[in-house]
């Protein structure tokens, strides 16, 4: 599959290099695993760079032999060197003159090479105005910001630089629409259960699954007997989590099925909310699976999970892990039926993500509150985006459906009527709607609305 986007990635990495003739560069990239940290350094060291995979498997002797193989086969060290050491191995790295350096899993390399972290720092100290760059990657968040922010670490302060690679947006994603021969409403569905991560539009073309509908695409890949990504989130989660992950685990299920304030997080674990703000905290802050979504008003945030697919396992198939397993035909069944519901809640991102490129909308958020004087139980209302830009002010409903233009009026009307819960909007607030399919766009456009469906993506 072609190599997709990351424009930005690449050309700070080609800044940075430059500084890094005058100084050494030591530079830290993590990301969640299947975001394409590999890809993206191979991308770009392909024409002039050197590229270490810190083996956890290996030995620390077999290791360092094979890195020595690497920097003879690069030129680095001639055919009679040896390196015994992994002093001697980093001291060769920093000294001589050498193209950009890369050692993917670097948070492996401590199990492998217990002093590799000690060595690393005093080499990073004593050659710090020696050229060269080191790009150390990984794909265990929680365990990467440990190793360089960590005041405890022997690398903390030594990196000048730390790269979070964040997923693909839907635009990226779009390109692949004729290479995977997928219609416009199944690549979205798929991005709105798998997200802007590469690794799973790679699994397409691996499995031959091009052409084929996103409810084929996820049975094939999750839910067939032995498919390739039934233990994904498993997978993702214990090697962040290590052997502490139930607290985590029913944090995740809760929020996932629409618990998303502390108390209602802890009302749903039986538990006081004092007893689970530390792996709160840890889940938004050190692991980054979750966030916490302020309002574009007010200040009760809530909290929801950064990653799709992550989020649709919890909501659909953790709380249901037996029947997944057995792969029960009434299980399969109730997911098929379900899956349109989870569309709906995902859409939220690829149109938010849509209106930021098309309108140049900044700080849009999400809003939500109370009708002051309404019936109890119907006393709250939400609108999925309020932004602004250089034309004004913009609120726009989100709708997974196909609708008539008579049916975009009477959801825009209702907008305009949720608006009067918001305080200080202006009066001249542009109203819009993003949905799945909306007829008569032109007609809801001459009547002055931004009308937009999944074909102007």
């Amino acid at each position: 599959m072609k190599f997709l986007d990351r424009k930005a990635e690449l050309g700070e990495f080609k800044a940075l290099e430059k500084l890094s003739k005058k100084k050494l560069f030591v530079i830290a990239l993590y990301g969640l695993r299947r975001v394409g940290k590999t890809r993206l350094l191979l991308e770009y060291i392909k024409e002039r760079g050197i590229y270490f995979f810190v083996n956890k498997n290996k030995t620390s002797q077999d290791l360092l032999a094979e890195y020595t193989e690497v920097l003879r086969k690069h030129g680095i060290i001639t055919e009679l060197e040896t390196l015994g050491t992994w002093e001697k191995f980093v001291d060769v790295i920093t000294s001589r003159s050498a193209p950009p350096l890369v050692f993917d899993e670097f948070q492996n390399f401590a199990a492998v090479e217990p002093t590799i972290n000690g060595i690393f720092q005093k080499n990073i100290d004593l050659k710090e105005n020696n050229p060269g760059m080191l790009i150390f990657s990984g794909s265990l968040i929680g365990l990467m910001k440990k190793l360089f922010m960590d005041s405890k670490e022997p690398l903390y302060g030594r990196i000048k630089k730390g790269v979070k690679l964040e997923p693909l947006q839907l635009s990226s994603c779009l390109e692949l629409e004729k290479e995977l021969k997928l219609e416009r409403e199944e690549l979205v569905k798929i991005y709105c259960l798998f997200g802007g991560y590469p690794k799973y539009y790679v699994a397409i073309e691996d499995f031959s699954l091009q052409g084929k509908t996103a409810w084929d695409v996820l049975g094939s890949l999750m839910l067939a007997k032995d498919a390739p990504l039934e233990d994904e989130v498993n997978s993702i989660l214990s090697q962040e989590f290590g052997g502490r992950s139930g607290t985590y685990y029913s944090i995740l299920e809760a929020i996932a099925n629409g618990n998303n304030t502390l108390s209602t997080i802890a009302a749903c674990m039986s538990a006081q909310p004092t007893s689970i703000t530390r792996q709160i905290n840890e889940l938004r802050d050190y692991f980054e699976i979750i966030d916490f979504e302020m309002p574009f008003q007010g200040k009760r945030g809530i909290y929801r999970i950064r990653h799709p697919l992550i989020n649709f396992w919890f909501s659909q198939i953790y709380k249901n892990f037996s029947d997944y397993a057995a792969r029960k035909p009434e299980f399969v069944e109730s997911l098929g039926k379900n899956l349109n519901a989870v569309y709906g809640k995902a859409f939220e991102a690829p149109a938010r993500e849509f209106l930021a490129n098309e309108l140049g909308l900044a700080g849009a958020k999400r809003q939500w509150g109370k009708i002051a004087g309404a019936e109890k139980g119907k006393n709250t209302y939400e609108i999925d985006l309020i932004g602004k830009c250089k034309q004004g002010v913009f609120a726009f409903e989100f709708k997974w459906k196909e609708l008539e233009c008579a049916e975009a009026m009477g959801c825009l009307k209702e907008l305009e009527n949720k608006l009067k819960n918001v305080h200080n909007m202006p009066h001249d607030t542009r109203l819009g709607i993003v949905a799945k399919k909306l007829k008569e766009k032109r007609k809801l456009r001459a009547l002055g609305y931004f009308a937009y469906d999944i074909e102007d993506f």
